[in-house]
Parts: structure tokens; sequence; C-alpha cells
């Protein structure tokens, strides 16, 4: 049994990281789907009457036709642009031509910088404000590094610059692409990790509550950082977790958070 001694003696990662880990544990077998077992039990007020599956716990898209078609619409453009795509590219490899001359080419590689200095403004904003629209930022910026280092190279064979679009590449664009995505990886997790205890929060059958979504001080403890709920946009809700700190690496979040006790 771990008393009050031994969690105040923890770092802020380590509880964290037990917080998530006792989440995981309590979570039913099931998934938190609803079984026939318990669809036949007599239902509360509010609660889904017997024999039919609860919006609250169970998978929308097993009850909800229309997120079925949805899903299945969904599917069948990615399976035809998958086709359609793979066509394309064997009629380029067949068809283009080895050389071309290519027309405002210095306007094409201004503009792509530029998009990419908004790009960079637009991630050093959300960083600085901590917003949850930091992820899709970092997997914009990072894709759009990939791209730069792609094209670089691509373009410079068999030319004089050829070394510097490659040491650019591997030295400058690359690594800063791949920081991107880990940083992303990293603040998602937490995001799903702070959803899950936000969860726990709530006794099966029943919605989030109000307090979940504006941040009261009780579920800013259980790491939500503030309001993740409904009805706030990417631009405006806090980072979940413990905010930027999710973004470095395990061992050094976790002697920030030793240091920060």
């Amino acid at each position: 049994m771990i008393d009050k001694a031994e969690l105040s003696s923890m770092s802020r990662a380590e509880r964290h990281e037990l917080a998530v880990l006792l989440a995981e544990l309590d979570e039913p077998a099931s998934g938190g789907r609803v079984g026939p077992a318990a669809s036949a039990k007599a239902a509360a007020p509010g609660e889904a009457s017997p024999g039919e599956p609860d919006p609250d716990r169970a998978d929308p898209f097993e009850y909800d036709p229309l997120l079925r078609r949805e899903r299945r619409v969904a599917l069948l453009i990615a399976a035809g642009c998958c086709v359609v795509l793979a066509g394309w590219i064997v009629v380029l490899a067949a068809t283009l031509p080895h050389h071309f001359d290519a027309h405002h080419w210095r306007a094409v590689w201004v503009n792509f910088d530029v998009f990419l200095l908004a790009a960079f403004a637009a991630t050093a904003w959300a960083i600085w404000r901590e917003r949850q629209i930091l992820i899709l930022l970092l997997v914009l910026l990072g894709t759009m590094l990939f791209c730069d280092a792609w094209f670089d190279v691509g373009t410079s064979l068999a030319t004089s610059g050829f070394w510097i679009s490659l040491l650019s590449a591997v030295f400058a664009e690359l690594p800063l692409a791949v920081v991107a995505f880990a940083g992303a990886r990293r603040l998602l997790r937490a995001t799903v990790a702070a959803g899950i205890l936000a969860g726990e929060r709530v006794r099966p059958g029943q919605t989030v509550p109000a307090a979940a979504v504006t941040g009261t001080e009780d579920w800013g403890r259980a790491g939500t950082r503030g309001r993740v709920g409904a009805g706030h946009s990417l631009r405006r809700t806090p980072l979940a977790g413990h905010g930027l700190d999710e973004l470095l690496p395990r061992r050094l979040a976790e002697r920030r958070a030793e240091r920060a006790n």
C-alpha cells in the first residue's frame, strides 16, 4: 500500500506515470463497450433502457448507422485514392522527360520558403501560448521540412549545388523534421493520457461533467491542464498533460520535474 509520504517523495513525472498506469488497470476488459450482461440490467433514470446500447459507453460505430455509413465512405475514398495514385505513378514513370525547363523557378522556391516561414512562426506562437493546435503545426512543419530536403537534393543532382543541398538536408532540415514529429507524438500521447484520466473521474454511463470542460482545480489535478473538452477550438485549448514538459524526451522532462519539486 502506497501511503501519502511515498507519493510526496515521487517526482511529478513519476506520479503522472503512476496515475496513467492505475487508469489502465481500472479499465474494463471489454474496452468500455457494453456487453449483453451489462445491457440486460435495469436502467437508471437518464440511462439507456434494458437491451439497448448506452450511447455514453458503447462504441458509437456499433449503434449509429450514420457513422457506420460515413466510415465505409471514408474507407472507399481512401482505397480509391490509393488505386488512382498507384496508376498515376506508373504513368508518370513512363511518360515524364528526364530533363525539363521549369518556368517561374524563383517564384516557386521563394513562395515555398514563405510558407515554411509562416509555419515556423505559427509553431512558435503555439509553443509560446501552449495551445493544443501545436500538435497539428508540428506535423505540418515536419512534413514541409521533409519536402524541402527532398526537392532540394533531388533538383540539385549533377549540379554544383548538390553538396550544399545534401549537407543542409542532413544537418538542418531532416533533424528538425524528426524533432517536430517526435514532439507531436509525445504531445498526442499526453493528450490521450489526460483524456483517460479525466474519463476515470466519471461513473460508468455518465457523460463528462462541465467541470472537465471548464477546467476546475479538481479536474486540473487529473492531468487536463484546463479546458480540453468540446466547444473549444484547438487554437484556444491549452495543451494537455504537463504542457510543454510533454514535448521533451522523458529523461529531460523528469529532470525538469525534479528541479521544480
